[in-house]
């Protein structure tokens, strides 16, 4: 899949504006956001992606807001998995399936939820941890 050269100016604006004040925040383990740790499919480099997780008894569902096209998401499934730092403890990611849009929006939860479902958000997946997430 290829991507508008509109919209990879907005996710590299994102990137470099955006996403460097939600990483700090994710690190501190404090607020709604979790960093999703992969490596770069051409690259080889380590990267820190932030992103809103709702956490599930087997992992995290992950609803993603620009699509399967995404880097981090084309990394995490090119190697099968990754690592997730949500409120400061790591979690193993083992593999990712697909998720459908209830199971989606009601991991989630109020008032989360209703705004997913406002946006019209239909792309979830489940990141499932190698052990349970507490």
């Amino acid at each position: 899949m290829t991507t508008s050269p509109l919209a990879r100016r907005y996710l590299w604006l994102l990137e470099h504006t955006l996403n460097q004040a939600t990483r700090r925040l994710a690190r501190t383990g404090y607020g709604p956001f979790s960093l999703v740790r992969h490596t770069g499919r051409r690259s080889g480099r380590v990267y820190e992606t932030p992103v809103m997780l709702a956490t599930v008894p087997d992992g995290f569902v992950a609803e993603l807001t620009y699509g399967p096209t995404v880097d981090w998401y084309r990394n995490i499934v090119a190697a099968g998995g990754c690592e997730v730092v949500h409120q400061g403890r790591e979690h193993t990611i083992d593999r990712i399936e697909d998720c459908d849009t209830a199971r989606g929006l009601r991991a989630y939860g109020c008032p989360r939820a209703l705004v997913l479902r406002l946006l019209g958000r239909r792309e979830f997946r489940v990141l499932h941890a190698a052990r349970p997430v507490p």
